[in-house]
C-alpha cells in the first residue's frame, strides 16, 4: 500500500463530479454530495457538478466538454455503471478514453466484496485518461462513492502518495 511523504507538496486538483440517473435530482443526488465532500475535505477544488439522465449522447457531451477544458483535470461520474438496460456510463465513456486503467475497477471491485459480497461483479467501475484528463466512473451510490475516494482516489489523487500516484499522470504535472 501506498504512503504519503512530506517531501512532496500537496497539489489541489480541479474535479469534475457528474452524476448519471434518471431518478435523482440536484436536491436529493446524495452520491455526487459525497463525493463533493470529500474531494473539497482533501483539499481538492471542485471545478463543476451536473447530473444526467441515463442517455449515452448527454453523458458523452457533458463529459467530451469537461476534457476540453484546461481547468478540469478529474472528473468523477457516479452512475451508470450497473448491467441493467439503462445503465450506459461505460459505453458512453469509453470510446473518449486515450487509455484504460482496469487496474481500477479491479481493485475497486475487491474492496467492494468486503461490503456487499458476490453483487460486486455487477458494478462495471473503469478509469482511463482522456485527453490528459483523469475520468473514473463509479456506482451510483454513496456508499460505492465512500469506498472509492477512500480506499483508492484520496491516496491516487494525492501528489505525496508514494511510490505512485495518478497525478503523476497529468500534464501539469508531467516532466519536461
Amino acid at each position: 500500500m501506498g504512503h504519503v511523504t512530506d517531501d512532496t507538496p500537496f497539489a489541489p486538483l480541479h474535479v469534475a463530479v457528474l452524476t448519471v440517473s434518471d431518478r435523482r435530482t440536484r436536491a436529493n443526488d446524495t452520491s455526487g454530495d459525497t463525493l463533493q465532500e470529500r474531494l473539497e475535505a482533501a483539499g481538492h477544488v471542485l471545478a463543476d457538478r451536473e447530473l444526467v439522465p441515463d442517455d449515452v449522447y448527454r453523458l458523452r457531451a457533458v463529459v467530451s466538454a469537461w476534457i476540453a477544458r484546461p481547468d478540469v483535470e478529474v472528473v468523477l461520474l457516479t452512475g451508470g455503471t450497473g448491467i441493467t438496460g439503462r445503465d450506459r456510463t461505460p459505453e458512453a465513456i469509453r470510446p473518449l478514453l486515450d487509455l484504460e486503467i482496469p487496474g481500477f475497477g479491479e481493485l475497486f471491485r475487491s474492496y467492494s466484496e468486503t461490503e456487499i459480497g458476490t453483487a460486486t461483479l455487477q458494478s462495471r467501475s473503469f478509469a482511463g485518461l482522456a485527453n490528459g484528463t483523469l475520468v473514473f466512473g463509479l456506482p451510483g451510490s454513496p456508499g460505492a462513492c465512500r469506498t472509492a475516494w477512500d480506499r483508492i482516489l484520496g491516496p491516487q489523487l494525492d501528489a505525496r502518495t508514494k511510490p505512485c500516484n495518478f497525478v503523476a499522470l497529468l500534464p501539469r504535472f508531467l516532466e519536461s
